[in-house]
């Protein structure tokens, strides 16, 4: 997201995955499966290094993915061809709340039909997020591997206003107010009429998945439409809307103490004391040694630029959580072990020595830290069919979720100056949204969805402890239908990624029970099936 950024499961070690220069082209125009979840991610205003983090986790992502794909299909050398997933579009209503408006737009979906048992089978639909869909939304992941053992239809829907699924104008002021949650069930709803008449599914059993942002949409299609979808599976779902997110950076910290993972009370109290060190030098207005300290590309010319710039920093650490272990070098025990190395001579060394390993590690010669920078780029309305839709996802966060992570309070390891109105502010000045209509917008949504208590049936609710976001979704049993699986040692989405062998037995260990509950979920259905008669 981007400044809630939400960057997919991946493993750092495939980045690394080598692919001939033809395929390596091929490999790069595809986006990611996990993409469309991954943009719930800290830092304040712009986050540049988060922009950072997500971008390299995409490219990450994507040779994951090829391999994956190589793999399963054992693509031949040198062959270029494969077979393709089926790409489509299907014209949706604008305002799906107005029928007397005849404005419409193209939503993009895929469809593999591969494992599907006609015409029975049961349907598995993969719910797209804030950022860009690709084919591997039907050909890669937990959900895939599911499909093929219970021969069922995949199915993927990009979300609106995101990827290709967006008019030329629709990020203007005018036509972006069709962008929300609400919207986009009923785009889901659209869809599961199209399919069931594409294919002629009268009783077929759907099942849906997402995670971060499209988990909650997971939740909640199966919340607001129980008649269309049987089951939903819901991973790193942050269901509670939250304007102060305070809670984001107490995980973190917690995480950057957590020996399990490579952490340290050690580490944690000196990244604590090196922003300290860096809050004296701004309250000082010493900037000129910062520019030069952590390679600035501009000066800092103001508070501003200073959120911008302890943002930045505090971006490093947060991605290193949330993604914790993929992406290689920064993870926690890679960041720990660079600020507790004997001999350095203070935390503000050490906090110098990761942004260095961190730019160096993506390729970066400065640290971009304009505020004006940021606002620019929120403002434009250029259409991008790939990645994340930045403008896009902090309208959501005006309109309906908040999310706006803080370090106002006691607990957390950075600076004070990420605060809740220097992220407010963007609100009327973006997208002329009134400061005291974002909270009640947050309060509306928890009240149309239940917040972590949804009082839905055939839910999992899944999470990893390392992941900041669990702190927003439900970890608790809330009936016996409605399940919450809490993986020790994880971070965000990371269930969602294909099986591995080297996936830690906690993962292992949820990954078997997702799919216990999801062949329950298929055999109840039939059960009900039978005794309804033809």
């Amino acid at each position: 997201m981007c400044q809630l950024n939400v960057l997919l499961p991946g493993e750092a070690s495939h980045y690394l995955f080598f692919l001939s220069v033809e395929l390596q082209a091929m490999a790069l125009s595809w986006l990611p499966l996990c993409l469309v979840l991954l943009t719930l991610l800290g830092g304040t205003q712009g986050a540049w290094n988060i922009r950072q983090i997500r971008n390299k986790l995409h490219r990450q992502q994507q040779a994951e993915s090829f391999k994956s794909f190589y793999t399963r299909f054992g693509l031949p050398r040198g062959a270029l061809s494969y077979t393709t997933a089926l790409e489509g579009y299907l014209t949706q209503p604008l305002d799906h709340f107005n029928r007397r408006s005849n404005a419409t737009y193209r939503q993009r979906y895929w469809i593999n039909e591969e494992f599907w048992q006609r015409p029975g089978g049961p349907v598995f639909l993969f719910i797209g997020g804030e950022g860009s869909l690709s084919e591997f939304s039907v050909l890669s992941g937990e959900h895939v591997e599911m499909a093929q053992k219970h021969q069922a239809l995949l199915v993927s829907l990009e979300h609106r206003y995101y990827g290709a699924s967006i008019n030329e104008d629709g990020l203007t002021l005018e036509a972006i107010r069709f962008l929300s949650s609400q919207q986009a069930l009923a785009d889901l709803a659209s869809f599961h009429l199209f399919i069931s008449q594409k294919y002629n599914l009268t009783r077929n059993t759907w099942i849906c998945f997402g995670g971060s942002y499209p988990g909650s949409l997971s939740a909640w299609f199966r919340l607001k439409f129980p008649h269309l979808v049987y089951a939903a599976v819901a991973s790193s779902a942050p269901v509670r809307a939250k304007l102060d997110f305070t809670d984001y950076n107490k995980v973190v910290g917690h995480s950057l103490s957590d020996p399990v993972i490579g952490g340290s009370a050690k580490c944690l109290d000196l990244v604590r004391r090196g922003f300290q060190r860096v809050d004296s030098l701004l309250k000082s207005r010493n900037v000129t040694q910062l520019e030069k300290d952590f390679f600035s590309c501009e000066a800092l010319r103001g508070p501003d630029d200073f959120s911008e710039f302890v943002s930045n920093l505090a971006d490093i650490f947060m991605g290193a959580v949330q993604y914790n272990g993929e992406i290689k070098g920064n993870d926690v025990r890679g960041l720990c072990q660079i600020m507790t190395t004997e001999g350095m001579k203070s935390a503000y060394e050490g906090l110098k020595k990761v942004n260095k390993a961190y730019m160096e590690s993506t390729a970066l010669k400065c640290v971009e830290n304009s505020y004006q920078k940021s606002v620019e780029d929120l403002n434009s309305t250029k259409i991008n069919p790939v990645g994340v839709g930045e403008r896009q996802w902090y309208y959501q966060t005006c309109t309906e979720f908040g999310y706006y992570q803080t370090c106002e309070d006691s607990s957390c390891p950075f600076s004070p100056l990420i605060t809740l109105s220097s992220q407010l502010a963007l609100c009327p000045r973006v997208f002329q949204i009134p400061l005291e209509s974002v909270q009640k917008s947050v309060q509306f949504t928890n009240e149309f969805y239940g917040s972590n208590h949804p009082k839905s049936s055939r839910i999992i609710f899944v999470n990893g402890d390392i992941d900041p976001w669990h702190a927003l979704s439900v970890l608790k049993n809330q009936s016996h239908s409605e399940v919450a699986i809490f993986i020790n040692g994880t971070a965000h989405c990371a269930n969602m990624s294909p099986s591995r062998p080297n996936d830690p037995p906690s993962l292992q260990k949820a990954r078997e029970e997702i799919a216990v509950q999801v062949a329950n979920w298929l055999k109840s259905a039939r059960r009900d099936l039978e005794s309804a008669g033809p």
